[in-house]
C-alpha cells in the first residue's frame, strides 16, 4: 500500500506540476472550445475525468493480458465504451448540457489526455497508482477548464454560471446586471488570450516556486 505522501504526491502532480493543460498542452481542442461558461468547463472536465479514471483503472487491469501489438486498438475500444456511457448519460439525464458540449463528447475518445495516461502511465503500473494518477489528472483538467471557462464568462457577460438544468440555475451576476460584457471573449479568440495568459501565470508562479 502507498504512503500517504505518496498518495497525495500523485493526486498533487496532476493539479500542478503535470496539470494536462497548463503544463503538459494536452486536451487543447475542448479546452478552447467548451469554455465559453464556467458550467461547461466543469461538466467537461467531470465527463473527461470519468473516462480517464475508469479506463486507467481497467488498463491497469488488463495490461498483463494485451498483447502489446494491439495494445493500442485495445485502449481504443476501452475508452469508446466510457465514453459512450458518458454521451448516453448526459444525453439522458443532462440534455442542455450535453448539447451545450456537442460533438466534443464523443471525442473524448480521441483525447490525448486519457491515451496519453493510459499509454504512459496505466499500463506501466499498479491498479491503485492509476486510480491515483487519473484522480490527479482529472482534478487539475477540470480545475483548468473551470477556470479558463469562468474568466471568459465573467469578463464576457459578466456571471458566473456553476449549474443548470431546466429552470434550475445557480448563476451569479459577478459584475452586476448592468454590465455591458466583452464579446470577444466569449467567441474563440477569448480562449486563446485567456488561455495565453493563465499560462503565462502558471510559469511565473512555477519559477517564484522554484526560486
Amino acid at each position: 500500500m502507498a504512503s500517504k505522501e505518496t498518495t497525495v504526491g500523485e493526486i498533487l502532480k496532476g493539479m500542478w506540476r503535470d496539470n494536462p493543460v497548463l503544463s503538459l498542452l494536452l486536451g487543447l481542442c475542448p479546452t478552447l472550445a467548451v469554455t465559453n461558461s464556467a458550467y461547461n468547463g466543469i461538466g467537461m472536465g467531470v465527463a473527461t475525468g470519468f473516462v480517464l479514471i475508469c479506463s486507467n483503472i481497467l488498463i491497469s487491469i488488463l495490461k498483463p493480458i494485451i498483447p502489446k501489438s494491439v495494445r493500442i486498438p485495445v485502449y481504443i475500444v476501452v475508452i469508446a465504451t466510457f465514453v459512450t456511457i458518458v454521451d448516453m448519460s448526459l444525453k439522458a439525464f443532462m440534455f442542455e448540457l450535453s448539447q451545450s458540449l456537442g460533438l466534443f463528447v464523443p471525442l473524448i475518445v480521441v483525447n490525448c489526455v486519457i491515451m496519453g495516461r493510459a499509454e504512459a502511465f496505466a499500463s506501466r503500473n499498479t491498479v491503485f497508482r492509476s486510480f491515483l494518477d487519473a484522480i490527479g489528472m482529472t482534478l487539475g483538467f477540470t480545475l483548468a477548464l473551470f477556470v479558463l471557462g469562468a474568466i471568459r464568462e465573467i469578463i464576457g457577460s459578466g456571471t458566473l454560471t456553476l449549474f443548470q438544468m431546466g429552470e434550475t440555475e445557480i448563476k451569479f451576476f459577478v459584475l452586476g446586471k448592468n454590465y455591458p460584457g466583452i464579446l470577444v471573449m466569449i467567441l474563440p479568440p477569448g480562449a486563446f488570450l485567456a488561455l495565453g495568459f493563465m499560462l503565462a501565470a502558471k510559469n511565473a508562479i512555477q519559477r517564484r516556486l522554484e526560486r
